[in-house]
């Protein structure tokens, strides 16, 4: 009875300690993105739909990592990290429509070549997927082996 009590409270003390962890790693990173749009807001001016393209990322971003956070020292964790990774990728790809933004303003077409900052982004996101899925096969590793009988 003694021993279920002490492992109820330390279960409790690490959930309540992953949950706080989650919150403030969500709360940094949404002031981050509130600051930083005080610096875009002429850009939603010029490029329609900027603004929500942003806030859809930040939004589906910073629930992957909580989830994340949530779940780690679990195999669910790694993935949250390799959905991630994948969510980087397919959103610069979906939104920056092949590295070429064309931009009507007044009488002025504006057309911006992103590819090398689209393929640098993309490049850091690959190397976060790899990262995570060895991160993956160490944790599995780590489990089988310390389920393994000892032998001598």
């Amino acid at each position: 009875m003694v021993d279920e009590q002490k492992d109820f409270k330390k279960t409790l003390r690490e959930i309540t300690f992953k949950v706080f962890k989650a919150t403030i790693k969500g709360v940094l990173f949404y002031a981050v993105y509130y600051f930083l749009t005080q610096f875009l807001a002429p850009i939603s001016e010029i490029v329609p739909g900027f603004q929500l393209m942003i806030e859809a990322f930040v939004m589906v971003y910073i629930t992957l990592m909580i989830l994340g956070e949530l779940t780690s020292g679990t195999i669910f964790h790694y993935f949250f990290d390799t959905a991630k990774s994948l969510f980087v990728v397919l959103y610069l790809l979906l939104t920056l429509n092949e590295g070429l933004l064309s931009v009507n303003f007044k009488n002025l077409n504006l057309i911006v070549d992103l590819r090398l900052f689209m393929t640098i982004a993309m490049l850091f996101s690959l190397l976060g997927l790899a990262k995570s899925m060895l991160q993956a096969i160490n944790f599995l590793s780590g489990k089988a082996e310390s389920a393994a009988p000892k032998c001598m």
